[in-house]
């Protein structure tokens, strides 16, 4: 079973994401974004979208699915709150292809609490073993 949680951080949010896969983990890196955003749970997944990210390492391919988010949110006004992601790799990269269910954000339903400006590489660490996954990373505010 995959958990979230902030760590400290002087200036910005630290997010440390546990997962039993890799897949999990992402996940609950998403879950993490948008709690720092809104209440996770007011996030009803109602429209949908596809997502593909591709990266030559882990650490960009985790840099890179924060930052669809971060555009979605900015293009479209989109949270997302239900994510199914396959992460595969060949050779050269590593990609990631899933799906995520979402909503509008109305601040009359989804409480503001803080914008992310970016993901960075701050601090980013993916630490895997047989049993778990652990991804940790800071997001600029």
């Amino acid at each position: 079973m995959g958990e979230f949680r902030f760590l400290e951080h002087i200036s910005d949010v630290y997010i440390e994401a546990i997962g039993s896969t890799l897949e999990e983990a992402f996940i609950q890196a998403a879950y993490a974004l948008f709690e720092v955003m809104t209440d996770l749970k007011t996030i009803e997944p109602k429209i949908k979208r596809d997502i593909t990210v591709e990266a030559e390492d882990l650490s960009a391919l985790l840099f890179e699915w924060i930052n669809q988010f971060l555009y979605f949110f900015d293009v479209e006004g989109l949270l997302f709150s239900k994510f199914k992601i396959k992460i595969e790799q060949n050779e050269t990269k590593f990609k990631l292809n899933g799906e995520c269910w979402g909503e509008e954000f109305n601040p009359e339903k989804h409480p503001s609490r803080t914008e992310i400006k970016a993901p960075t590489y701050s601090l980013m660490e993916i630490i895997q073993d047989d049993s778990r996954v652990m991804l940790r990373f800071v997001v600029d505010i």
